[in-house]
């Protein structure tokens, strides 16, 4: 049994992204209409904006949560060529029997991408505070703060040339032999009739992020896919989203397998009458340990 709440996001234009921080008591939303907001869900369960603001000079596609460890910090990105790092910084005290204001501050903006920013993504904490970023140009560029406490400073620690526009990219969150530090990209091309989602890992040999692997199985574009999370599985589930859902497993991803590109892949497309199963399905792996 489901029960729908209905909330009036006070958005001016379509809604691209809705994304809970990591304890789930916290979302943020971005819109066509070039703003942020930040939701805080109260005790009785209820959600209302606490923060908004103009973000950015064209629609703003995505929006991405840090791990709580490195403090409150958001990444956006847009149409507009750009992607942002903000940060909530505590205010002063209006009165000493209330609470401190809170805003959120631009700690830096991403100018690298000659086009469309299109996907943003935090990585998984134990590969430090990294930000990946995918865009129009076909070009994934990660960067990294070298000090957590100067978020003003983020290098470009790796460029990715593809042959594609990308629409969206992944993280893989999965801890499994510390080796498998996989990110995903698709692409919502239509020009081509070819592989449309491409997996990257960190390889020892070259020093940087390479491509692995085309899943050639999914041919149609690509609007959005995401890793599961790992529940003690030897492998790893990739869900992606175009004409049809598809389910991906990752099997063989050790950094010897990553080099040599052995990489054993396994698609199965889903029928669409079973798509909201399937997600259900994803949602529970999470509790279920996979021999």
């Amino acid at each position: 049994m489901f029960e729908v709440e209905q909330i009036i996001a006070d958005h001016k234009d379509v809604i691209h992204d809705v994304v809970f921080d990591y304890y789930g008591r916290r979302m943020a939303t971005c819109s066509s209409d070039q703003t942020v907001k930040v939701w805080d869900e109260n005790d009785q369960g209820k959600w209302s904006v606490t923060s908004s603001w103009k973000a950015h000079s064209g629609s703003i596609w995505r929006v991405s949560w840090a791990h709580p460890e490195f403090g409150q910090v958001l990444a956006t990105c847009s149409f507009d060529r750009t992607a942002s790092v903000w940060e909530e910084v505590l205010g002063e005290k209006v009165a000493a029997t209330m609470t401190p204001t809170r805003r959120w501050v631009r700690r830096t903006t991403l100018v690298d991408s000659r086009t469309s920013v299109t996907d943003v993504e935090f990585a998984p904490k134990y590969l430090g505070l990294v930000l990946a970023t995918a865009s129009a140009d076909g070009i994934i560029r990660i960067y990294e703060a070298p000090d957590i406490m100067n978020l003003s400073q983020w290098p470009v620690q790796h460029e990715i040339a593809n042959k594609f526009p990308l629409s969206c990219l992944s993280w893989n969150t999965s801890t499994y032999k510390l080796s498998s530090q996989l990110l995903a990209a698709g692409s919502d091309d239509m020009a081509t009739i070819t592989g449309k989602v491409f997996i990257f890992a960190y390889s020892e040999n070259a020093r940087k992020c390479v491509k692995v692997d085309t899943i050639n199985d999914i041919t149609d574009p690509v609007t959005d896919l995401s890793f599961a999370p790992n529940a003690g599985r030897t492998f790893h589930i990739l869900a992606v989203a175009s004409k049809d859902l598809y389910i991906v497993n990752i099997k063989g991803t050790t950094l010897s397998h990553v080099d040599c590109g052995n990489q054993l892949i396994q698609c199965m497309r889903t029928p669409r009458l079973s798509q909201k199963l399937i997600i259900i399905a994803l949602f529970l792996l999470q509790f279920i340990k996979i021999i």
